[in-house]
């Protein structure tokens, strides 16, 4: 059974272990202290054991699984599987948390008991600096892309209810595909008004290297798994093609009146020049 205070953060780790202290380093500070931080090697080639076992022995809050590469939803499952808080937090190793994040959070889920997910406002550092736009929640916002980044928030009970991350996305956007199972029925969301969350931005990352091909066969499968929530809020495959359509025709009209509106000035400019 749940602990109803304890608050669950699963770091999954592959050949990330340049990055992965700091990272522990914001769990480490947070204010709010009853927490348990699981650190899963996903089969790295590096030092992520080594560096994951000095923090097992520096607080006990801090617990290590060790498993074969398997991707990213692998890893958060296992985690969460061994996870005994109510609350869930999978922070990426490469990534960081502002030290109040976690109580804000808590405070959050305790002042509206009916929410599903929480996150908050995000800032970019690394090869990027700055804060990033994410437009305001709604579930047709999230039918056209994925707008919550993957450290937020959710409860265990829930993530068990849909069955976990999807482990056959080992190419990328599991994330998204997890919010869409989880929220699509109309779940609540809520946003901290405050950056929390840090996000890495490093030359070479699993969502930079994702191929067209492969973008192309992860919105196939998304789309197919979730086809009623797609149709719902961003239309049928008809409807969609209606509205390509007027698109088209609206831009070639607009091209086209922009063409002769150009003609017109050009042939005025030229009679003048003429008259002259």
């Amino acid at each position: 059974m749940a602990n109803n205070k304890l608050v669950s953060i699963i770091v999954p780790c592959y050949n990330q272990s340049q990055y992965l202290n700091e990272a522990l380093e914001s769990v480490l500070q947070q204010f709010y202290k009853d927490w348990e931080c699981i650190i899963v090697n996903d089969g790295s080639e590096d030092s992520t054991e080594e560096i994951a076992k000095k923090w097992v022995t520096k607080d006990v809050r801090f617990k290590f699984i060790n498993q074969s590469n398997q991707g990213v939803s692998a890893a958060r499952n296992a985690g969460i599987k061994s996870s005994k808080g109510r609350f869930v937090l999978c922070l990426d190793a490469d990534d960081l948390i502002s030290e109040d994040y976690v109580q804000l959070a808590v405070d959050a889920f305790s002042t509206k008991p009916n929410l599903s997910l929480v996150y908050s406002e995000a800032e970019k550092f690394g090869e990027q600096n700055g804060k990033w736009d994410l437009p305001e929640f709604s579930l047709q916002r999230m039918a056209e892309s994925n707008i919550i980044f993957n450290a937020a928030f959710f409860k265990k009970a829930d993530w068990e209810s849909v069955g976990g991350f999807d482990e056959n996305m080992k190419q990328g956007l599991e994330d998204w595909e997890f919010w869409i199972h989880l929220l699509k029925d109309g779940a609540q969301v809520y946003q901290i008004q405050k950056v929390c969350f840090f996000y890495r931005i490093n030359k070479q990352s699993r969502n930079r290297s994702i191929l067209s091909s492969h973008y192309k066969t992860l919105y196939e499968y998304i789309s197919k798994k979730h086809i009623d929530f797609f149709i719902k809020h961003i239309g049928s495959y008809p409807e969609l093609v209606k509205k390509m359509n007027k698109m088209k025709r609206d831009y070639d009209a607009l091209k086209f009146s922009r063409s002769n509106a150009l003609k017109v000035i050009f042939n005025t400019l030229t009679f003048k020049t003429r008259k002259k």
